[in-house]
């Protein structure tokens, strides 16, 4: 069984491409660090919100995960974003073909 961490965020200060690209540089190598990551994502929801979407192998890495996401965001986003909300629960199923970019 796997676990999803998803966390809604507002958007403060800057645009939704500059948090993704800093996320991806950034973030995304931290949560690479840590065991059990699986998969981390970024979504824009619009209307000046995003979520942040990551997939561990435990619950126990899930929730590790929100003290990693929340000094980083303190770290490289500053006031920029704004946590609304964080929820970790179990991954029933997650399927689909590879993206091509």
């Amino acid at each position: 069984m796997e676990y999803v961490r998803i966390a809604k965020y507002s958007i403060d200060k800057g645009t939704f491409q500059e948090i993704a690209d800093k996320a991806k540089m950034s973030l995304l190598p931290k949560f690479q660090e840590q065991t059990g990551f699986i998969r981390y994502g970024l979504a824009d929801m619009g209307e000046h919100n995003c979520l942040s979407i990551s997939i561990w192998n435990t619950r126990e890495d899930a929730l590790a995960s929100e003290t990693v996401a929340a000094t980083w965001t303190r770290e490289n986003l500053g006031d920029n974003v704004l946590l609304k909300s964080s929820h970790v629960g179990t991954l029933a199923f997650l399927e689909g073909v590879p993206a091509t970019v």
